[in-house]
């Protein structure tokens, strides 16, 4: 497998630098990129396109959320990962919204840092358990999804393959479908949940008590 380019956008030197040297050390990681901001991370992306963004929320002079939705714009196939602190729960929906693919605590182990690199890699999304608790635990800050969605129970069961991290077409093959029909289930769970993307999926699934953590 080819090896990925990573950007680290923060404005903590030290953590930076500190996570580029793990990243850097795994044998599918290729160049890893630095920001102090979003400003100077889309300004640097026109240069150096990379597969994989770790994100700051909270940055001076571009934010982690106007700069995953313009990375998106200008990269789309850019899988974001967004680095989060408790405090930040009333911005998990912006970023989902932005486009962002997974969130990770910013005190994460780097054995969960690389599980989740893994997981978006694979177009899979990362949730981390503590943030999960955490927008559970405050429902009326963090309100993803309020629609009556009223899934078939096919939906349902690809649903819950979804959130256990299989592609359409490990699902396709699980339920002996084709994967035009999975993709077209997918396309309806997004539309029925009002979720922006796998992510948001993810979080609607435990909201609505399908999926236990």
């Amino acid at each position: 497998m080819d090896k990925i380019d990573i950007y680290i956008v923060d404005d903590h030197a030290l953590f930076r630098q500190g996570l580029k040297l793990l990243l850097t050390n795994l044998s599918f990681v290729g160049d890893v990129f630095e920001a102090n901001n979003g400003e100077e991370f889309i300004s640097g992306l026109k240069n150096h396109p990379v597969e994989i963004a770790l994100v700051d929320i909270e940055m001076p002079v571009m934010n982690g959320i106007e700069a995953a939705k313009r990375a998106r714009e200008l990269q789309p196939s850019i899988k974001v990962l967004a680095l989060s602190m408790y405090s930040e729960k009333n911005y998990y929906l912006s970023m989902i919204d932005a486009g962002a693919c997974g969130f990770l605590l910013k005190n994460s182990n780097f054995e969960e840092v690389e599980k989740a690199i893994a997981a978006v890699r694979n177009e899979n999304s990362y949730i981390s358990i503590e943030i999960l608790n955490d927008i559970l635990k405050y429902p009326d800050k963090c309100d993803f999804n309020t629609i009556d969605s009223d899934l078939t129970e096919r939906e349902t069961e690809v649903l819950l393959l979804i959130c256990n991290g299989l592609t359409n077409q490990e699902i396709a093959e699980k339920l002996v479908l084709s994967k035009r029909t999975v993709d077209k289930h997918r396309e309806n769970l997004l539309l029925k949940t009002q979720s922006k993307n796998t992510a948001s999926l993810v979080i609607y699934a435990i909201k609505s008590g399908l999926l236990q953590i």
